[in-house]
C-alpha cells in the first residue's frame, strides 16, 4: 500500500461552495447555503435540506479513497447506526446511491451529530486529572462498543477498506508516509526511529502469530473526532477507517495526551473503559504503549507530507516519534 497523497490545495472556497451546491441537487433542495466547517483530506460542509435533514456534505479528496472504499465505509456506518452505535449514518441520494460525482470529486452526505469535540490537536485536554480519566474511560468504552458491534455485522471478508496492518504501519511505504524521513529528525533520531521500527515489526509479527484481535477499526479516534453530546459520546469521521489491530484505536485515543501530566492514569482509564464492554487481556493491555508509539510514527509521516519543512508541527510530531522510539527500544511504557 502506498502512502497517501501530499498537500492538496484543492479548489478555492468559491469553487468548493459551487461544487457543494451542485452535489446537493442529488439529495434534494437545500434550505440554505452550505457552511464550510472543515478542510483537510475532505472538504466538509454543514447543510440543511428542505426535507428537514441536517447533514454533513463531504467532497472527497481525489485519489485518497476509491469510490468502492468510500461506499464500503458508508455501508459500515449505516449498519452501525442501525445497530444503535452513535455514529453518523449516511444519507442516500435520491437515486439510492451512497456517493455521487461532482467534477473531479465524489460527494457523500452523512447525518449531522450535534455535539462538541473533546478537544483539539496540540491542545491540553480540559478538566482535572479525574475528569480527564473519566473522559478517556468513556472513549475506551466507545471503542469497545464499536469493535463489538462491528464483529456482530455480516460484512464481506474482502470489504474494500485500507489496511492498518504491519505493512500499512511499518512497511516500506506506510499508509501515511515514511515517518523515518520526516525532515525534523536528526540523523541520530532517524537511526533510533528505524531501530524501533524493526523492534515494533517483530512484536506485531509475534502478535499476529498469537492470533491478535484484528478487524475493522476507526483508526482515527482523536479528540476532534469524538463528540460530547447530551446522549453521551459519539464518533465521527470514518474516512481513515480500515482493517487493523484493535489496539490501534486505543493507542490513537491516547496519543494526544502524551504531554499530559496524568498520562499513566489516562492509559489505565482507557483500558478500564474498554474492559467495561469487551475483554482485553493483560498482555494486550501491556501493549497499549506500543500502539501509542505506532500512532506517533504514523503522525510523524502524515505531517511530513502535509506541511513545509520549517513548520513547527514537523518538530512536534518528530519529537513524539523519537519519544516513542526510545520507549520501544527500552522495552518500557511510553509513560514510564
Amino acid at each position: 500500500m502506498t502512502a497517501g497523497p501530499g498537500p492538496d490545495p484543492g479548489p478555492g472556497e468559491a469553487k468548493a461552495r459551487a461544487m457543494a451546491a451542485a452535489a446537493l441537487h442529488h439529495w434534494g433542495p437545500a434550505a440554505g447555503p452550505p457552511r464550510l466547517v472543515r478542510r483537510r483530506e475532505n472538504i466538509v460542509f454543514e447543510v440543511r435540506l428542505r426535507s428537514g435533514q441536517h447533514a454533513a456534505l463531504r467532497l472527497h479528496r481525489p485519489g485518497y479513497q476509491s469510490r468502492a472504499g468510500i461506499e464500503a465505509e458508508l455501508l459500515w456506518t449505516e449498519r452501525l447506526a442501525a445497530a444503535g452505535l452513535p455514529v453518523p449514518p449516511p444519507v442516500r441520494a435520491l437515486n439510492g446511491r451512497l456517493t455521487v460525482r461532482v467534477g473531479d470529486r465524489l460527494a457523500s452526505l452523512v447525518g449531522w451529530i450535534d455535539g462538541a469535540p473533546l478537544g483539539a490537536a496540540e491542545t491540553p485536554l480540559a478538566g482535572s486529572a479525574a475528569e480527564q480519566a473519566a473522559t478517556l474511560a468513556a472513549v475506551g468504552a466507545l471503542a469497545a462498543r464499536l469493535h463489538a458491534a462491528t464483529d456482530a455485522l455480516d460484512l464481506p471478508p474482502d470489504f474494500p477498506r485500507p489496511r492498518w496492518d504491519i505493512a500499512g504501519l511499518l512497511g516500506e511505504a506506510p499508509r501515511w508516509g515514511r515517518f523515518w524521513d520526516n525532515p525534523a529528525l536528526t540523523p541520530e533520531d532517524r537511526a533510533a526511529v528505524l531501530a524501533a521500527r524493526e523492534a515494533a515489526r517483530a512484536e506485531l509479527e509475534a502478535m499476529r502469530g498469537r492470533g491478535a484481535d484484528f478487524g475493522l477499526i476507526h483508526a482515527d479516534v482523536l479528540r476532534e473526532n469524538v463528540l460530547r453530546t447530551p446522549a453521551g459520546l459519539a464518533l465521527i469521521d470514518f474516512d481513515d477507517s480500515g482493517w487493523g489491530f484493535r489496539l490501534y484505536d486505543l493507542g490513537t485515543a491516547i496519543v494526544q495526551s502524551l504531554e499530559e501530566p496524568a498520562l499513566p492514569e489516562l492509559a489505565e482509564a482507557v483500558i478500564a473503559g474498554y474492559r467495561s464492554i469487551r475483554p482485553l487481556s493483560a498482555g494486550d493491555a501491556a501493549r497499549l504503549s506500543l500502539f501509542v508509539g505506532l500512532r506517533a510514527f504514523a503522525s510523524c509521516g502524515w505531517i511530513a507530507t502535509r506541511a513545509p519543512a520549517g513548520d513547527p508541527r514537523q518538530r512536534f510530531y518528530a519529537g513524539r516519534a523519537v519519544r516513542a522510539a526510545s520507549a520501544i527500544l527500552a522495552g518500557r511504557a511510553i509513560w514510564a
